[in-house]
């Protein structure tokens, strides 16, 4: 039996393929597609923390901050509509992965990339004109739409333009541009909120438009995936285009692979139904459960409302902006480690040390918090030395999720499907981390009003239970072909007993089995 999580690499097959300045040009306009969700993330929590926002469109909220009516520090936020404008963006995000898995399947990933800028463009125009709350709602909707689309197709294309080698750094690639967007919206709310006449938060809505465009403009220009252009029937034009993403000649091996594996898919009439079948139990556990722990490890706690806790636990509004961009910043740099790492270390270590560093983290926040606020929550303002501290502790945690659950949390599904469930099994992915993302965001200040600073304590618990799944049940993909990812599954001490030694095997899935000399040719 091979280690726990771990599998024989021994006969692994291994494509010819280089580097090529074209594949990393490529790779890095795609991955832009991470700065839509990035940058919405970052500035939906600064825009709410700006009492002019709160005034216009939230007016109770803003008057129980002002006349300091709540005694509870923890409950100076709780308001429903509050939540519904941040988290309706995931809702109507998660709906719309569900159409973007057809648009991808059936026309490419392009496609859906340039729907979601267009659909995000929208959103961004309505959020920065808005004058009514229907206005905002709606808007953060049609952001959602773009979201769904983007996150649909973005990692999966990373993945698929990739060396194998090479295929972790370059996928991470998509999570580092949700932390630069993250980064850019929290210096243009802090600086926008000193804007006179208290409108600055329209430039911080509406200048989304920009990572719209850049995705919509970047869509367009952007080559296909050679799996991409098989799926559509095209099998010359895509040997060429794998030759030039390869930059090698000899590439008559992956490019057979990839079309015995279109081949099965071809004949896959109904993919979300195929999800079911006893082979795929693994892939569809992980498309499900990856993005539902991700969710689970309190982040976007931080991230979404980043601005929002800080002055909840006393920092000042402009204090609460600035630390928000410092945790900015250390979420930026922790996710250039990770892509140094990811393809060094593997997944699995990136996973556990991070988990590690998450929990004794959420704990120590959870202990300053609760020392500072107990369980009354009397307000009240942080000293200076109590304040770095909460913020270093804070800063740890985004730099062990920046550097795992992060990234890993897009990478690892979008490289381990079969061509044949691809789309429908990322568009499961996407919507288990809308769904969670959309729960989490809508009842997080009102689990702050009544947890506390147990609120910490609950998402450490699942960053321990996630911990134990990763190290018994997620297999090392570290260095493994996408097109030969079902041999991990087979010498798996748990998963073999779902995947047999004839599935995943030429003209049956996009996977090769190692034993057989059956390679497909064109």
């Amino acid at each position: 039996m091979p280690a726990v999580g771990g599998f024989d690499k021994g006969n692994g097959k291994e494509y010819p393929g280089n580097l090529t300045p074209y594949v990393l040009v490529t790779c890095i306009v795609a991955a832009m597609g991470g700065l839509i969700f990035g940058y919405d993330i970052g500035i939906s929590g600064g825009v709410t923390s700006m009492p002019s926002f709160l005034k216009k469109f939230f007016p109770s909220v803003y008057r129980k901050q002002q006349a300091n009516e709540s005694t509870n520090q923890y409950c100076q936020y709780d308001s429903e509509t509050l939540t519904m404008f941040t988290s309706s963006l995931y809702l109507a995000a998660l709906l719309s992965s569900l159409v973007a898995s057809r648009v991808t399947r059936q026309f490419g990933r392009k496609l859906s990339m340039f729907f979601g800028g267009i659909l995000f463009l929208a959103g961004a125009l309505l959020n920065g004109f808005a004058q009514a709350i229907w206005m905002l709602i709606v808007g953060r909707l049609l952001l959602g739409f773009g979201i769904g689309f983007a996150n649909q197709s973005v990692p999966l294309y990373l993945s698929e333009m990739a060396p194998y080698r090479f295929r972790g750094a370059l996928n991470i690639g998509f999570q580092l541009s949700i932390t630069v967007g993250i980064l850019i919206a929290n210096v243009l709310n802090y600086f926008f909120n000193k804007i006179h006449g208290g409108w600055g938060w329209r430039l911080s809505l509406g200048g989304a438009m920009v990572p719209a465009l850049i995705i919509t403009v970047g869509s367009m220009i952007l080559p296909d995936t050679p799996n991409s252009i098989i799926e559509r029937g095209r099998h010359e034009e895509a040997r060429e285009k794998l030759r030039k993403v390869r930059g090698v000649d000899d590439v008559e091996e992956e490019f057979n692979d990839l079309v015995a594996a279109s081949e099965a898919s071809r004949q896959v009439e109904y993919p979300w139904k195929n999800l079911l079948q006893k082979k795929y139990r693994p892939h569809l556990t992980m498309a499900i459960l990856i993005p539902f722990f991700q969710q689970f490890t309190g982040i976007n706690v931080i991230m979404f409302y980043a601005p929002v806790l800080f002055n909840t636990i006393g920092f000042g509004s402009d204090a609460s902006l600035m630390s928000a961009v410092i945790t900015g910043i250390v979420n930026v740099v922790a996710t250039m480690v990770s892509i140094y790492g990811v393809d060094k270390w593997g997944r699995r270590f990136l996973f556990l040390e991070g988990g590690v560093q998450m929990l004794i983290c959420q704990a120590v926040v959870a202990a300053c918090i609760g020392a500072k606020f107990g369980i009354d929550g009397n307000p009240g303002e942080l000293p200076k030395w109590y304040a770095i501290v909460v913020v270093l502790f804070i800063c740890i945690y985004v730099a062990g999720f920046a550097w795992s659950w992060g990234p890993l949390g897009w990478l690892v599904p979008s490289e381990i499907f079969p061509l044949e469930i691809r789309s429908a099994a990322q568009s499961v992915n996407v919507s288990v981390n809308m769904l969670f993302t959309f729960l989490v965001a809508q009842v997080f200040l009102n689990m702050l009003c009544h947890l506390k600073f147990g609120l910490f304590l609950f998402f450490a618990f699942f960053v321990l239970v996630m911990s134990f799944f990763v190290y018994f049940f997620l297999p090392e993909t570290k260095g493994i072909p996408i097109e030969e990812m079902g041999r991990v599954w087979k010498t798996h001490w748990f998963w073999s007993r779902y995947v047999g030694e004839d599935d995943f095997v030429p003209g049956g899935n996009v996977e090769m089995h190692k034993g057989s000399n059956a390679t497909k040719n064109v």
